[in-house]
């Protein structure tokens, strides 16, 4: 059985492993074990509600019961740009035109901005590579709305996900080549990890306050503005789903996209429901088709779990779980537990 469910501090070691797995671009996961630690520390005290809301980071883990495995993490952060500045570009236009000249011309143009601000962050996902098959990507991506949906109250109206830009095989990206590299002396490699470690301060010393003429930068360097890199792909259509959309803003290093949506409009959020358990020995078991699949967590701050069952478990208001389901879930008979199909097809 798999299981999400708050990490805890012995496992920092695991979240270091998983940061230097995942490669340049993931901002949220950088190889620090010092700054691992402090997320680490941070998410077990915004679970235990030791934090201001605003502050609060809080990171799942998914685990495989049968082994005791940590294989895959994801995180909200509840407001972002309030312990750490943020930065992005705005993507809009500049018109230029003259009536005696008969010009009219609009040019793409970016613009540092801090405008998300105060909005609430899904972050930091990342799934062992072995385990990227079935329906672990979802399971380990969407449980987050629940979250969202059972502490709607700890988060901001707007939701957002920042998308990893592209780069190549070698790490590098052609947007910093034409952009990023004439105003810092490193490589992409350096200053997306300080971006990771919050040392934002050279951002805002060091990048041109002015709006960028995005004809200005090389032809490779605009083909890549608002595209994912290939490994992100899944998780941008995971997204998508569940109705964020493209916001026209930019990361400033590899222009990777950020995608929208108000809290109250997400899929699963809206979908989700309340159900009393039942515990049954025999229950049905997950069939196919995959849209079959329900997550259901349990409605505990501190020891927030879910799980997955059929959607042949459920009858009215009514979940049957068997007591392993049950004890892995830490709900028992008569509790109340929120659920939600994993596909949008799935309807109670």
């Amino acid at each position: 059985m798999y299981l999400i469910r708050p990490i805890v501090n012995d496992e920092t070691e695991v979240l270091f492993k998983m940061a230097q797995d995942s490669g340049i671009g993931v901002t949220t996961l950088p190889a620090n074990y010092d700054r691992m630690m402090a997320k680490v520390s941070r998410s077990v005290k915004s679970f235990a509600d030791q934090v201001e809301q605003k502050d609060a980071l809080y990171l799942f883990v998914l685990e495989d019961t049968q082994s005791g495995d940590i294989i895959g993490i994801s995180a909200i952060e509840s407001q972002i740009g309030h312990q750490d500045v943020w930065y992005n570009y705005r993507l809009g236009n500049t018109v230029h035109a003259s009536q005696e000249l008969g010009v009219h011309k609009q040019i793409a143009t970016l613009f540092l901005s801090n405008d998300q601000t105060g909005m609430s962050e899904l972050c930091t996902l990342y799934l062992k590579p072995q385990y990227r098959k079935g329906m672990n990507g979802r399971f380990l991506s969407k449980s987050r709305y629940l979250f969202l949906a059972e502490f709607s109250e700890r988060f901001s109206e707007y939701v957002i996900a920042e998308m990893r830009g592209f780069s190549d095989v070698q790490g590098h990206s052609p947007f910093w080549e034409s952009l990023g590299r004439h105003f810092f002396s490193m490589e992409f490699r350096k200053a997306d990890y300080l971006t990771g470690l919050g040392n934002k301060a050279f951002i805002a010393e060091l990048m041109p306050k002015y709006p960028i003429y995005v004809p200005f930068l090389s032809p490779e360097a605009q083909a890549v503005i608002g595209r994912v890199h290939e490994n992100t792909e899944p998780a941008l259509a995971l997204l998508e789903q569940e109705g964020f959309r493209k916001n026209n803003y930019l990361d400033i290093f590899d222009a990777g996209p950020s995608v929208q949506c108000r809290l109250r409009e997400i899929r699963a959020v809206r979908a989700s429901r309340l159900f009393r358990v039942k515990v049954r020995t025999e229950v049905a078991a997950i069939k196919e088709p995959k849209m079959d699949t329900v997550m259901v967590c349990n409605r505990q701050l501190a020891d927030w779990r879910v799980i997955t069952c059929s959607r042949f478990n459920f009858t009215n208001d009514q979940v049957t779980l068997t007591p392993e389901q049950a004890a892995v879930l830490g709900s028992g008979e008569g509790d109340v537990v929120r659920a939600v199909g994993i596909s949008p097809e799935h309807k109670f």
